[in-house]
């Protein structure tokens, strides 16, 4: 994940907090870990920029690359009717793909035509989202899940297709399922942070990142 993802903070009385900590494989990360500051109100378009970028890149060459990104508009803001009128070139001088290139456009043309205006995302339920998005070739599950968890701060998602957090949960709980059986029973895992599992995969990032 790049710095797009400002997670949400969590103190320790907080009731989510109380809730999660009723899991006891969970509880230790709960009082082990400190959660960055919550950041609000960011806007869609932009984010869903940015996620696309970082699509299997490392934070610091998403990051890098997405400061020369931004460092082609004169305003450093990537308007949607200017980002459609940079030839491809440009945007492969600055270290994008040709496939990006061209999923960056789609998602430009979809604010444009469909609209990404944040009254109308916010209007939506999280299925919603998740549907609305993924129309934009080069926007799947995934990134639709961040967009709701980091930007629209939704708190109960739970990407289980996310690698990390798979790896995580299978180290944690002793999971040793495969294939759909894996995926299903870290869903059965899950059900029990609900309505907060959002929290729940702050802290097993994290969690990961320090073992």
């Amino acid at each position: 994940m790049s710095n797009l993802w400002s997670p949400f903070s969590l103190p320790a009385a907080h009731p989510h907090h109380l809730h999660l900590a009723q899991d006891a494989y969970l509880k230790p990360l709960l009082e082990g870990i400190e959660l960055p500051a919550f950041v609000a109100d960011r806007p869609v378009y932009p984010a869903l920029l940015e996620s696309i970028i970082s699509q299997q890149l490392s934070v610091r060459v998403a990051d890098v690359i997405h400061g020369r990104f931004l460092a082609l508009f004169n305003d450093g803001l990537p308007h949607p009717d200017q980002l459609l009128a940079l030839p491809t070139e440009a945007l492969r001088s600055v270290g994008l793909s040709s496939q990006k290139a061209n999923y960056l456009r789609n998602a430009a043309e979809f604010a444009l035509t469909r609209g990404l205006e944040p009254e109308r995302i916010h209007a939506m339920t999280d299925d919603e989202v998740v549907a609305y998005l993924t129309q934009i070739k080069g926007v799947g599950r995934w990134t639709a899940e961040m967009i709701l968890m980091f930007v629209l701060n939704r708190p109960d998602v739970f990407p289980v297709d996310d690698l990390v957090i798979r790896q995580a949960m299978v180290r944690l709980y002793g999971v040793e399922a495969q294939g759909r059986s894996l995926r299903l029973r870290l869903t059965e895992i899950a059900q029990q942070w609900k309505p907060y599992r959002t929290y729940a995969c702050q802290y097993l990032w994290r969690w990961k990142d320090t073992v």
